[in-house]
């Protein structure tokens, strides 16, 4: 029987798939949109999610339990001060998944994981000046 066996595994060891959420939870933090697999992005969204509500209490206790979690205080300051008061009189589902294209190399699904109030800007090609090389 498979009780209590939920979860994603992601082929990792147990070691390296939590240093694999933990930092890309730090990046979903730190840059508001982060692509990567669907099968990460759904295995890192319920974290997320947890750190942002642990953000909204903001007591030295909860950023106590974020900064074990995150390592860098920068993180975490960017956690309680930035993305939490955003999502005060939100009640849960702070972040979306985007299913992406199929990935060239090796056919995995790309998804984009962001925040929900999140506004996508396309950056702005360089364009590339032609130097007459005649002199």
């Amino acid at each position: 029987m498979r009780h209590g066996k939920d979860g994603y595994k992601l082929r990792r060891d147990p070691a390296h798939r939590r240093a694999l959420l933990r930092n890309l939870a730090a990046s979903v933090v730190e840059k508001n949109r982060v692509t990567t697999t669907l099968a990460k992005a759904k295995a890192v969204q319920p974290i997320v999610e947890k750190m942002v509500s642990l953000g909204k209490s903001g007591t030295l206790a909860d950023k106590r339990r974020a900064l074990a979690y995150f390592f860098k205080r920068q993180t975490v300051q960017r956690l309680f001060d930035e993305v939490a008061p955003r999502f005060m009189d939100r009640r849960g589902g702070y972040t979306r998944i985007i299913r992406g294209e199929f990935r060239k190399g090796d056919g995995a699904e790309t998804a984009i994981i962001e925040f929900v109030d999140y506004q996508y800007t396309p950056k702005e090609k360089k364009k590339k000046e032609k130097k007459s090389g005649k002199a």
